[in-house]
């Protein structure tokens, strides 16, 4: 498969350091906002076009306070914690993607938000094609970063790799195995997934694991991969019933992870795609090379 790698990426970015979690900057208020039936945690600044950015699992919202120090300029930036995740609420039930795509359209309608350009990453992408399938008018443009659709594409195939058994990694007992654990558990996919684990610093490792040892984090974290069956016969639906997503996307993958596979499994999805690499990073693009990463996506979203 070809890969489509942006020029404009200097040398300089292939070896850039990473660094641990740092803060959003003075200009964003945090609040709280109710919608679908929950709610969610959520980060505001900024004036000008609207863009939202979803996270994945062992992150939260936190992950974007580097892009969106930079985007914050020229645009109202909004970043929620997920369903069940971060500082967000913990309600039992309501994970599929399908669903947590109404508690971010619900956010845009709590903001007066009409429409955005969309950010997401890993489980981020899932609730993001939910999102812009149900939602098209309001999505003016998508980067959606090394993770793959359920059900969409080549899903069937990529199930069967044994780095994604915790798919299926779930109920009581695997929650007394993780409850006291979670820097332990998350300290897997951080060296598992990654290109290089020593970019993931103890100050990121702690703050994460601090956030899913909250009461009830892990379990709704799990259930967020429970819901992958379900989201992949909402999507095969999604799809059918609205054809492949009409707005530009670009489609980042990890140069060692999903690579230019995730151009591949978009073009399932959508009919106008472009590809990119994030280069010297595997999956954690924001811990392991966030300077490549934020100029593949302001470059997109100009």
């Amino acid at each position: 498969m070809l890969r489509f790698v942006w020029g404009a990426l200097s040398a300089l970015l292939l070896v850039a350091p990473a660094w641990a979690v740092v803060p959003f900057p003075a200009t964003f208020k945090t609040q709280t906002i109710k919608t679908n039936g929950t709610e969610l945690n959520v980060r505001v600044g900024g004036q000008g076009p609207a863009v939202v950015l979803l996270h994945g699992f062992g992150d939260t919202g936190d992950m974007w306070a580097p892009i969106a120090a930079k985007l914050v300029t020229d645009h109202t930036v909004i970043v929620p914690d997920l369903r069940g995740m971060g500082l967000s609420a913990h309600p039992d039930s309501g994970y599929t993607k399908k669903n947590q795509a109404l508690d971010i359209s619900g956010v845009m309608d709590a903001l007066k938000v009409q429409k955005a350009d969309l950010v997401t990453h890993d489980i981020g992408n899932m609730v993001g094609y939910a999102l812009a399938a149900q939602f098209p008018a309001r999505i003016t443009k998508w980067v959606v970063i090394d993770a793959p659709l359920p059900g969409i594409g080549n899903w069937d195939k990529i199930l069967l790799n044994p780095l994604l058994w915790h798919f299926n990694f779930r109920g009581p007992d695997a929650e007394r195995l993780v409850k006291g654990r979670e820097r332990i558990y998350l300290d897997r996919f951080y060296n598992e997934l990654s290109a290089d684990p020593k970019k993931i610093d103890e100050a990121t490792r702690n703050h994460y694991a601090a956030l899913y040892a909250r009461p009830h984090a892990m379990h709704d974290a799990f259930e967020q991969f429970h819901a992958f069956t379900t989201d992949a016969t909402d999507n095969k639906a999604l799809l059918a019933k609205g054809g492949k997503l009409k707005m530009p996307v670009l489609a980042l993958g990890a140069d060692k992870s999903f690579g230019d596979g995730m151009a591949v499994e978009l073009k399932f999805a959508a009919a106008n795609v472009t590809g990119g690499i994030v280069p010297a990073s595997g999956h954690w693009i924001m811990e392991e090379n966030p300077q490549a990463t934020e100029m593949l996506v302001l470059n997109f979203l100009k």
